[in-house]
């Protein structure tokens, strides 16, 4: 074997799967397992360190490194683990010099069987410039590549710790973001999806603070063969007006997004310490379907936050319909110790799992009004595999062959409830 990564949390973490691999394979790693961990709930970190277990149970001869977001966040406690060899910061995780530096110790005896040997962890908080990932480890066969162009978040919302794994928001120059999507285009990759641990604040840190609406209109205007452009999940309250008029007027740009809404009451959205109100996203859900009428809107949202009542929890099955949402990201709230949502009364764990369980029914009857709604329609269908592609909206279609990467046009003639059927 040589290398092996195994990744939790976010579409982030899993497209640099791939890129830690290769970086791991170039700098000589062999019979290594790298756990790219999550940090987002105690429960994700609880599967990281069962999974480290269960990893070292298998293979005892392999070498484990963990990194990720969680290790960045509880360093000493995957260290003291017997079962890990390295814990690798996030910022490092992408560094052919970090692996080549961690190969070298990996490879060396030692009688210093300490905790402390085994960290390789520097401060994120202290991390101010994003390098362009190496297109040399993306895969060719990819048909839809992830183009980060933001790292890290500023902003301090009660729940999350993520900010503290990823450092403080930064971006990449928009020079640096055309010249990475014209090599993409023209290596034969027929969708770019733009991504970000907070896109929105993207370019707020740069020179002439750019805003993410003229970075996507720059790169739609200069790559002209660029065939789709997607987003990421964004936050509606920094939804720019550049933005909303490329929505409106370039068809490359896909119709749809995904928006961090997180709940449908005021009161517990200012306890998350949310920058926008029920209102705000209604409002923008509604001008975005004027703008482009067909888009797809999908959203996350947690369940159970503490002190949400039985009529805050209304607000948020309501928010489906009254936002027009389709595609639902649901969370049970999970206390994360170390974020301030962890201080508040708790609900009760049973109440918690209930209501995810209400918001999802919820988000699945949007689902299926959305599937029966595109019967009948022309799509332009992206073949991801050679039985299934994605609409322009993100949706799943079950396909029958096909060039992986291609493009075609087709008929919805139905759906079986998980994907359109053509």
């Amino acid at each position: 074997m040589a290398v092996e990564v195994v990744t939790f949390g976010c579409r982030l973490n899993a497209f640099e799967a791939e890129l830690i691999r290769r970086e791991a394979e170039q700098a000589g790693c062999r019979d290594t397992i790298v756990v790219n961990s999550c940090a987002v709930t105690s429960e994700a970190v609880a599967q990281v360190r069962q999974s480290i277990r269960r990893l070292k149970r298998e293979r005892p001869q392999a070498r484990i490194v963990v990194t990720g977001c969680a290790a960045q966040v509880e360093t000493e406690m995957f260290a003291a683990m017997a079962e890990v060899d390295r814990v690798l910061g996030n910022h490092d995780k992408l560094s052919g010099p970090a692996w080549q530096a961690l190969h070298q110790t990996l490879g060396r005896e030692s009688s210093d069987d300490s905790a402390a040997r085994k960290i390789a962890v520097g401060d994120i908080m202290a991390v101010r410039a994003m390098a362009p990932m190496p297109l040399e480890r993306v895969a060719h066969d990819l048909p839809r590549v992830f183009v980060p162009v933001q790292n890290g978040c500023d902003h301090r919302c009660t729940f999350c710790i993520i900010p503290f794994g990823r450092g403080p928001s930064r971006s990449l120059p928009p020079a640096a973001v055309i010249d990475q999507v014209r090599a993409l285009v023209a290596r034969g990759h027929a969708e770019i999806v733009l991504t970000g641990v907070d896109l929105t604040s993207y370019g707020a840190d740069l020179a002439g603070a750019p805003a993410l609406g003229g970075l996507v209109r720059q790169i739609l205007r200069e790559v002209t063969d660029l065939k789709r452009l997607r987003l990421s999940s964004i936050d509606s309250i920094e939804v720019d007006h550049d933005l909303l008029e490329v929505i409106a007027n370039d068809e490359r740009l896909m119709p749809h997004l995904h928006l961090s809404l997180q709940s449908g009451d005021d009161l517990i959205l200012k306890r998350m310490k949310r920058r926008h109100r029920r209102a705000d996203a209604i409002a923008l859900c509604e001008q975005l379907r004027r703008l482009r009428p067909e888009i797809a809107l999908g959203a996350d949202l947690i369940a159970g936050f503490p002190t949400e009542s039985e009529q805050a929890f209304a607000g948020s099955l309501d928010l489906v319909e009254d936002c027009g949402l389709s595609l639902l990201h649901v969370f049970p709230y999970s206390p994360r110790p170390g974020t301030p949502a962890a201080n508040m009364p708790q609900l009760d764990g049973g109440v918690i799992k209930e209501r995810a369980k209400r918001l999802r029914a919820v988000g699945e009857a949007a689902l299926q009004r959305r599937f029966a709604a595109e019967i009948g329609q022309r799509r332009q269908v992206l073949i991801e595999s050679v039985t299934q592609g994605r609409t322009e909206h993100f949706l799943p279609v079950a396909i029958g062959g096909g060039v992986v990467g291609s493009v075609v046009t087709v008929t919805i003639a139905g759906h079986d409830g998980q994907r359109l059927t053509v």
